[in-house]
């Protein structure tokens, strides 16, 4: 199955989605681009706000800004993830989860991809200057869907079938 159709699937059936991630080699190297092509596609998303702020407020150029952002977003961001990931897979050993640490990752960092889509609408809401309320609505429920999808994958990751 290709990306986009997994991603779109994972919207459905994130559960299936996982235990069909975790059925395949375990490679970390697949982990790890789905961090860093998550991080990437959000860091994009933040360019239109950025830009409209930058607009706003002039005394600090674009340029800073998406400096900024790409830093924190391709080398920070990924960094706290792997921590994340990792105190999710001690939780979830704690209340008898069984999977690993790299099911953990893999469960934390397809899930942030899946939500991308809606990072992307985020980040589009945000150059348009759209009132508040919807920015901050559009932003909840991409947060929402991350979670609905990670906390979903990592329960097929901690307690599903297979172990990897």
């Amino acid at each position: 199955m290709g990306m986009a159709t997994e991603i779109l699937t994972s919207w459905r059936h994130p559960r299936q989605v996982m235990a069909r991630h975790l059925a395949r080699d375990k490679r970390e190297d697949r982990a790890f681009m789905y961090l860093i092509l998550a991080c990437a596609l959000i860091y994009v998303s933040r360019w239109p706000g950025l830009a409209r702020l930058a607009q706003v407020d002039p005394t600090t150029p674009l340029e800073m800004r998406l400096g900024g952002a790409l830093f924190a977003w391709i080398f920070i961001v990924p960094l706290a993830l792997y921590f994340i990931a990792a105190l999710s897979r001690m939780a979830s050993g704690l209340i008898g989860g069984r999977g690993s640490w790299y099911s953990a990752r893999l469960a934390l960092f397809w899930s942030l991809l899946a939500a991308t889509p809606l990072w992307l609408l985020n980040g589009l809401t945000e150059g348009h200057g759209l009132p508040k309320i919807i920015e901050s609505g559009i932003g909840a429920i991409a947060l929402a869907a991350f979670v609905v999808i990670w906390l979903s994958s990592l329960i097929q990751a901690e307690f599903g079938g297979d172990r990897t």
